[in-house]
């Protein structure tokens, strides 16, 4: 890698942005090398997005896997400066690490720095960013079911005739894919109108598409169904829709939870009526266990995929959920997804 003066400030940047963890861990069986002598297996997380009670809880179960593995996991974050994460993949090669996970990105910036990461002869797996490679798995939430469920229900409770709103970005491969079920639904309900589609990642994500909703649901009262297939574009719906005094006049469908989604959904006459989910620490663990079978020689599959769950507002408030804990232990299949979990490898949730 060339070292420019810019190379090196972002290189210097990374450096500070980036955590370290090295546990010992228990092994129910020993594991195969190089993880039998984990504290010498360097694994680096390289993020593009990070903001978002989702991005936090992510991090968490990458960090929960890498302690019960013994690994030393570094951090980089690029937060979403594309040219900064494709140079912290490079920081990471230069580092010596054993696996990078790629955590979200855009294909043009990141499939070049993945290549090269290959080249170098480490493995990479991929989380929600299609960098257009064979030799690296994908790790996905099954993005077209989170959608499908979050829609089916819309259809539901709204019948197969109604105007919408629609929150999406594009070029974000989680987004693209709900995106393709989106276009799928219109076709098979002819009688879904898509009255305006609107969206943004800029910082902060939730702040910056209310200040969007508040034009669009102004300039189309008509609509009474927003669907906003990320939680912080659902954040951002509701604000716009509470302050214009048609939560009862306008139902939102999402996708993704937190314990702060929880309690918005829960919220008296919230219009936020139904998210499908995946345990966001669970894909993070499953992306490290993914990573670490591939360091030992292991083929995790070229896909990954961690089944969704529907949480409704009337689950919510039928079983008293306040938060994540009480999700899990009330809904046993988001606690834990069975994915990529060979005998020897270490359950970070027992």
């Amino acid at each position: 890698m060339t070292m420019t003066r810019r190379t090196l400030g972002r290189w210097a940047a990374g450096l500070i942005g980036a955590t370290a963890l090295m546990q010992v861990p228990a092994f129910a069986q020993t594991a195969p090398a190089p993880l039998d002598n984990p504290g010498n297996v360097k694994i680096a997380l390289v993020r593009y997005l990070s903001t978002g009670d989702f991005f936090q809880a992510y991090l968490s179960g990458v960090e929960s896997q890498a302690k019960a593995l013994g690994v030393d996991l570094r951090v980089l974050d690029s937060r979403q400066d594309a040219a900064l994460q494709a140079d912290m993949v490079d920081q990471a090669i230069a580092l010596g690490v054993n696996g990078i996970i790629i955590q979200h990105g855009l294909t043009e910036s990141m499939k070049e720095a993945a290549q090269r990461a290959v080249d170098a002869g480490i493995k990479v797996v991929a989380f929600d960013v299609n960098v257009e490679n064979d030799k690296i798995p994908q790790i996905e939430q099954s993005d077209r079911d989170l959608a499908r469920l979050a829609l089916e229900q819309a259809i539901k409770d709204n019948g197969e005739s109604w105007k919408a709103g629609y929150v999406y970005v594009a070029g974000i491969a989680p987004l693209d894919r709900r995106n393709e079920t989106w276009v799928g639904f219109k076709k098979k309900y002819a009688g879904i109108e898509e009255k305006a589609m609107f969206g943004t990642l800029d910082n902060p994500i939730a702040n910056s598409v209310a200040n969007q909703a508040r034009s669009v649901i102004t300039a189309n009262p008509d609509i009474t169904v927003m669907f906003a297939p990320y939680d912080e574009f659902a954040k951002g719906v509701k604000i716009a829709v509470d302050e214009a005094g048609m939560s009862e006049s306008v139902k939102i469908y999402s996708a993704d939870i937190s314990t702060s989604d929880i309690a918005a959904m829960r919220e008296p006459n919230s219009a936020w009526a139904a998210t499908a989910a995946t345990n966001p620490a669970v894909v993070g663990q499953v992306s490290v266990r993914a990573l670490a079978m591939m360091i030992a020689g292991e083929d995790p599959g070229k896909s990954v995929i961690v089944p969704p769950t529907l949480i409704t507002q009337k689950e919510l408030n039928d079983n008293d959920i306040k938060n994540m804990e009480d999700l899990s232990a009330k809904l046993p299949q988001f606690a834990h997804a069975d994915v990529v979990m060979p005998a020897w490898m270490p359950n970070p949730n027992k």
